[in-house]
């Protein structure tokens, strides 16, 4: 489609986060998505219906800011998983949604034994 439709495009920022959610499954060293705040302490990873209620999206002057809290696979490097999962992140918001990025913050909550 090479022509341009005049108009402006707003998505939700749930729309956002299930997008986020679903990129996080993608990326190799990510057992899961977690709540924000584990009351009892313990990361209880959401099924993939709930995957927004592990990410947070704020919208800023310069974009959105994006805080995703994971479970990572144990065994696997922590700064390269985030990086790539930023990195995927990034893409799917920019390419997918065409939202301009304010930045992404991986918050690790917990590392499992992938079964």
């Amino acid at each position: 489609m090479s022509e341009k439709i005049p108009g402006r495009l707003h998505v939700a920022n749930d729309v956002l986060a299930d997008m986020v959610g679903h990129a996080a499954l993608e990326c190799y060293g990510v057992v899961g998505v977690v709540a924000p705040s584990a009351a009892d302490g313990i990361a209880k990873i959401l099924p993939a219906s709930r995957l927004r209620r592990g990410v947070t999206i704020t919208s800023t002057e310069a974009g959105v800011h994006v805080d995703l809290y994971v479970v990572m696979e144990y065994g696997t490097n922590m700064n390269t998983v985030s990086q790539n999962l930023k990195d995927q992140v990034t893409f799917v918001l920019k390419e997918y949604a065409q939202v301009p990025i304010d930045g992404v913050d991986v918050h690790i909550q917990d590392v499992k034994v992938r079964m």
